[in-house]
């Protein structure tokens, strides 16, 4: 079995889903008693928000990365990050470390060539739908990618998760506007799934309240992970 680094606290309830569903998966395969073998560096989220609103992202990847190397040394086998937003950091902290850092664009991408659909939706924090880190890997991998354009409608799907979701609240309200925005995508887009780019996102909407596949970031990542702990990959 291999140790996997997990980066979490970004926030802590959805890495709780990280937590618990590792262990699940890895019981259901091995059997018995077996667990993960998890070391978990929990962040203090509130401090990296703020060097986020304030553009201060040099200073987040070098905290990323030293978190890396303490998990490196501490004996991990592999580095996941829980949470898609700080992949826009991945290859800085990747460069600082020698072993592998499993990212989560690679695992989304594998599921959604595995039901052979290429033009996907993409939405998540603003940085994840404005910016290009986790769009570009995804194309790269050969997906055809569509993100929210309107600015109100991108403010208000990244306002939902940092000032909802991310504090464990969800409200009916906000499912509906998702919703809304996931069907216009589709009559004006013609996507044929939807990647949930955010690891909370999960907790607003069920795959059963839309009428395409959905690619759920968090389950794409922790799939993989279980994978790697078990040496399947």
């Amino acid at each position: 079995m291999k140790k996997i680094g997990l980066i979490g606290g970004m926030s802590f309830e959805s890495s709780v889903h990280y937590y618990e569903r590792i262990n699940k998966q890895v019981n259901e395969k091995a059997g018995g008693l077996t667990s993960a073998e998890m070391l978990i560096y929990n962040v203090n989220f509130s401090e990296i928000r703020k060097l986020m609103l304030n553009n201060k992202w040099d200073e987040i990847g070098e905290e990323l990365a030293r978190i890396a190397k303490t998990l490196e040394k501490a004996g991990a086998d592999y580095i996941a990050i829980a949470t898609n937003t700080m992949h826009k950091l991945a290859d800085h902290v990747q460069s600082k470390i020698e072993i592998p850092l499993i990212h989560i664009a690679d695992c989304v991408a594998d599921k959604c060539k595995k039901q052979n659909i290429k033009k996907v939706g993409l939405i998540g924090t603003k940085y994840t739908m404005v910016e290009d880190f986790l769009k570009k890997r995804l194309e790269d991998k050969g997906l055809e990618i569509t993100t929210p354009r309107i600015e109100n409608e991108i403010k208000e799907i990244d306002r939902i998760i940092f000032e909802e979701l991310c504090k464990g609240t969800i409200k009916e309200k906000s499912k509906d506007y998702y919703i809304k925005i996931i069907n216009k995508m589709v009559k004006e887009n013609n996507i044929e799934g939807i990647i949930f780019g955010c690891t909370e996102i999960e907790m607003l909407i069920k795959k059963d309240e839309l009428n395409i596949p959905v690619f759920d970031t968090t389950q794409c990542h922790i799939d993989a992970l279980v994978d790697y702990c078990l040496e399947k990959k």
